[in-house]
């Protein structure tokens, strides 16, 4: 792929790491934000610990769980029933 440099330079304020690396890795953390992949192939593919890359994603805003108050609501109603 290549870049136009404005993007590159761009992209290197945000990280002085190889290019390629940084860009391989904001494109796992997209399809994983988006429900592409799991938490469990992103990391395979980052070479990380599955709970390494859930902290790792959560640091970047990622949430492990996405749901809503009202979906999280009833998953803590279904489970109060089931105890």
């Amino acid at each position: 792929m290549t870049l136009e440099p404005e993007w590159v330079n761009t992209l290197r304020l945000l990280d002085n790491r190889p290019l390629d690396d940084f860009v391989k890795e904001l494109a796992i953390l997209e399809l994983y934000r988006r429900r592409q992949i799991s938490s469990e192939k992103a990391a395979e593919l980052l070479k990380m610990e599955r709970m390494e890359f859930v902290r790792f994603a959560s640091r970047q805003g990622i949430a492990f769980y996405d749901m809503s108050e009202d979906e999280f609501a009833d998953e803590m109603e279904l489970l109060s029933e089931a105890v």
